[in-house]
């Protein structure tokens, strides 16, 4: 069977907050939601709920639970129990919820920026400490970048600013330097917390966006005692392009921080969309592996494309090769050094080159002088997308 990536579907019109934000003018290459249409299946389960016309209350069944559980064994042998999986409005109110159950106000969180910029307002929601632990980039050579964690980084930041670090959110894959970790990393970062008694919340919403030949660990694999400390954030939302549907799960086999974190769901009266419960068990019964195993051939080629566009027609640029996602760092600070940009690069380019990018500093420390680029997107606009960056770097 065939997919094709490649045709344009037009988004101004409608309801995309992607293609609503800047004039017609501007190719928006920014927020993490693919230009792709979703798979069929998933169009079917949620056409078969309009047809029938009626979209009253729905609560999140065992059937669905038992899916998302099946999707952890069928994908890395981890066996869960159905109820271990909690029901979500999306990722960025699962960890916030973790971090209001295991962390007091002035107690520390830890993150590891230049990270997704919502990790980075955890501390300011719930009147905590926030710690960074600064992952630093490598250059590989004088166009490509890798981030490697430090260790000896990490360590300072665990039960800093006078705070004792209660909660460790970790990005994996990371957000925005398409890092997927190792199991040796991995495993040295889960010493670390169960040694510490940190909590480890997993945001794992890019883990079936793999690239090339990348493969996932979900950290909570690595043991029982670190599955007994972890909860697990995943979602159908990146992978199959339907993240407007706000459905995610935090996967908690740990039954008495289960039980906290879902009353706290509860408290807060957390509800999840119909459309969202049918989307999410069409996606995890694996009737659009097909699409997805194109889909990821697909962005694999889009990567490849972009760094050999910035190696061939970026002079001074530099990116990293993402392990997975869809998303592209860009470091503009050798130019920004030169004098030849001003700080802010991706608002340059908005102006100068009328493609918009997200800007680098809003992900934190470590984070001035880069910008994050979408490549989920068909070839042609891919394309377009990086002559205009050419453009506006070359005066034009």
């Amino acid at each position: 069977m065939t997919f094709d990536f490649d045709t344009v579907i037009p988004r101004r019109g409608t309801r995309s907050m992607k293609w609503r934000r800047y004039p017609e003018d501007v190719l928006p290459m920014w927020v993490a939601d693919m230009d792709f249409r979703a798979p069929q299946p998933i169009l079917e389960a949620l056409e078969a709920e309009i047809r029938h016309g009626v979209l009253g209350y729905d609560f999140p069944t065992r059937e669905l639970q038992a899916v998302v559980a099946a999707r952890m064994e069928s994908l890395y042998g981890w066996q869960v129990e159905p109820e271990a999986v909690v029901t979500i409005p999306g990722l960025v109110a699962g960890f916030n919820i973790a971090a209001s159950i295991s962390v007091q106000p002035g107690e520390g969180i830890l993150v590891q920026p230049p990270v997704y910029h919502p990790f980075l307002q955890v501390h300011r929601n719930l009147g905590l400490v926030r710690q960074d632990a600064e992952v630093p980039p490598r250059a590989l050579d004088e166009h490509t970048l890798r981030y490697q964690i430090d260790f000896s980084v990490f360590d300072q930041a665990v039960h800093s600013q006078g705070a004792r670090t209660r909660m460790f959110l970790l990005c994996n894959p990371h957000n925005p330097t398409g890092r997927a970790y190792t199991k040796d990393e991995l495993e040295a970062l889960a010493a670390r917390c169960l040694r510490e008694d940190i909590l480890i919340c997993s945001d794992e919403i890019h883990s079936e966006l793999l690239l090339g030949e990348t493969q996932h660990i979900p950290i909570a694999t690595l043991s029982p005692e670190v599955e007994a400390q972890t909860i697990t954030l995943v979602a159908a939302s990146k992978t199959f392009n339907v993240p407007g549907l706000f459905t995610g799960f935090a996967i908690i086999p740990n039954p008495q921080l289960r039980r906290r974190f879902v009353y706290e769901v509860e408290r807060l009266n957390m509800h999840t969309p119909t459309l969202g419960h049918a989307a999410a068990q069409a996606a995890f019964s694996g009737a659009g592996d097909d699409w997805l195993r194109a889909l990821r051939a697909y962005l694999t080629a889009n990567r490849n494309y972009l760094l050999d566009f910035v190696r061939s027609e970026l002079p001074g640029v530099r990116v990293t090769a993402p392990e997975a996602t869809y998303l592209a760092w860009l470091d503009f600070r050798d130019l920004i050094a030169a004098g030849r940009l001003p700080e802010r690069p991706a608002q340059y380019l908005l102006e100068k080159g009328r493609v918009a990018l997200n800007e680098g500093a809003d992900f934190g420390p470590g984070g001035a002088g880069f910008a994050r680029l979408n490549f989920g997107t068909p070839r042609s606009q891919l394309e377009e997308g990086l002559a205009r960056i050419r453009r506006a770097l070359q005066g034009r």
